[in-house]
């Protein structure tokens, strides 16, 4: 059997909730998503007047979906220190269950919606 190595994916632009969803869904074991780099908890606070209110709720339901792809299993959650107050936010992809009792898109956009 041919293996094929993990993939990192960095965007050159914000992601969505969808694409981030989107991403989970088709991604294989290993395959790593920088969803964020920054300081995630200063990035996403009313206080932070550099980002506008929309792309902070974005950032913020990202971050939640994250978590929410974690605890379901689905990914692992990683960060990588650059600097002060620089990181990047990772998401890898695990193994998806092999006998899903649901479609794994049907139970992402339920969640989404």
């Amino acid at each position: 059997m041919k293996t094929i190595a993990p993939r990192l994916l960095v965007p050159g632009r914000p992601i969505t909730e969808i694409n981030f969803c989107g991403w989970i869904g088709q991604a294989s074991p290993g395959d790593t998503l920088e969803y964020h780099r920054g300081l995630l908890a200063h990035d996403v606070s009313p206080q932070n007047k550099q980002r506008g209110e929309d792309e902070r709720a974005e950032l913020l339901r990202i971050a939640r979906r994250a978590w929410w792809a974690s605890e379901k299993g689905l990914v692992h959650l990683v960060q990588r220190r650059h600097g002060a107050d620089d990181y990047s936010y990772l998401v890898i992809a695990r193994p998806k269950p092999r006998q899903p009792s649901v479609p794994l898109s049907s139970v992402l956009f339920a969640e989404a919606a």
